[in-house]
């Protein structure tokens, strides 16, 4: 039952945090496209009002014309829509999420022991730790360097890189780059919490009041989205990571990670530079050139096969003894590792072995994402023995057919 109800909050909150996050990064989206599309009024009236900008659009059967002020309207509207439950509900539902996957299970998910030998209550406190400090950093670096943008984006590019680098000789593959992506997804929602929306409110106080609006509000806020806008694609490719084995278990997985990040800035890119009618093949084109070489760099090594015959019945022995020694401490009717058969995968009998094969062959050779964070010490050798029973027992079903 409690496994029952645990995937219940999972899906539930994963669910969730998809919806919120679609409608955070699409209202985002949105307005660079709008920003980027804006053009002067030909109307003297609209000029006369401070707009600077406006747009034509048709869609869903209707037309619709925003406009932009160069500073504040004349006059402020009766009803005025904020946009920022987006981003707090998007933070909110991932935070609740990162909770109850790898902190209430963080000797599985959030250690691996070749990596660091951390405990569960070190291991949380420094997961927790890097999403606080990722911002204090990221906001000081702004409001130290922030007249100078060159600089800026090239300490915050570098902060970054220091980041995965050091999440991926902490924790398990899989954590680190989870939690690279939420230490970035933690500044973006703090952008907007600190700086965006408390900018806003200031200027229309000042509005309300008759008061002169600084302008200075709007350029911090304006820096910060520009910044938010950036991190997007990095941040859903690590919240997606965790389905690709094969980019966190690389031996130098925080080079898989920072290139991959790479690729969505450049996509990013070129995506606003389009929106301002500039269209450079360069970001595409160095997009793709970095993605195949990560391919080829990234292309997997065949597990060692012995070579010697060996009948079925002795296959299997060594299979099971692999299973008792490296699965069953979480998968068996009564676990040691966990409260619960994980997955409700249960590896005690040999029945259940056997029509678990091709699972287990996925998970635990191809992938290698089995067991979790290594916690158990698979070794390549044990990982082999497995490889020939499945492979060998497909060849024998293959012949008979």
């Amino acid at each position: 039952m409690e496994a029952y109800l645990f995937d219940w909050a999972n899906l539930l909150l994963r669910w969730l945090h998809v919806i919120v996050a679609i409608a955070w990064i699409g209202s985002s989206f949105y307005f660079v496209w709008l920003d980027n599309h804006l053009t002067a009024p030909s109307d003297p009236q609209l000029k006369a009002q401070g707009v600077g900008g406006e747009l034509w659009a048709v869609h869903g059967g209707g037309f619709y014309n925003p406009q932009k002020y160069l500073g504040v309207p004349p006059k402020l509207p009766e009803h005025l829509h904020w946009f920022y439950w987006e981003s707090y509900s998007t933070w909110l539902s991932g935070f609740s999420l990162f909770l109850l996957v790898y902190i209430f299970n963080a000797r599985t998910y959030l250690i691996d022991p070749s990596v660091a030998n951390l405990t569960p209550a070190v291991a949380i406190a420094a997961a927790l730790g890097f999403l606080a400090l990722g911002w204090l950093v990221y906001d000081l670096l702004c409001r130290l360097f922030g007249k100078n943008e060159k600089l800026l984006s090239a300490l915050i590019v570098a902060y970054v890189i220091a980041a995965a680098w050091a999440a991926c000789h902490l924790f398990s593959g899989r954590a680190a780059f989870l939690i690279t992506g939420a230490m970035i997804a933690t500044i973006m929602s703090a952008n907007v919490f600190f700086w965006i929306i408390p900018g806003q409110r200031k200027v229309v106080a000042a509005m309300k009041a008759g008061a002169p609006v600084d302008p200075v509000h709007g350029q911090r806020g304006k820096q910060r989205s520009v910044h938010n806008t950036y991190f997007t694609l990095p941040v859903l490719f690590a919240m997606l990571s965790n389905h690709y084995s094969m980019t966190y278990n690389h031996a130098q997985n925080w080079l898989v990670l920072v290139f991959i990040m790479v690729v969505g800035v450049l996509v990013r890119q070129f995506f606003i530079l389009r929106h301002k009618g500039k269209t450079s093949p360069i970001y595409p084109a160095l997009a793709i050139a970095i993605l195949a070489a990560l391919a080829a760099w990234m292309t997997p090594k065949s597990a060692p096969v012995s070579s010697a015959k060996e009948s079925p019945a002795a296959q299997f022995a060594q299979v099971q003894q692999v299973v008792q020694a490296r699965c069953i401490q979480c998968h068996a009717e009564h676990p040691t590792l966990m409260e619960f058969p994980a997955k409700g995968l249960m590896l005690d009998k040999p029945e259940q072995i056997k029509a678990a094969s091709q699972l287990i062959y996925q998970q635990v050779v191809q992938q290698k994402l089995m067991p979790l964070g290594n916690l158990t010490h698979i070794t390549d050798e044990e990982r082999a023995v497995i490889a020939r029973w499945v492979e060998n027992d497909t060849a024998n079903m293959a012949g008979k057919k």
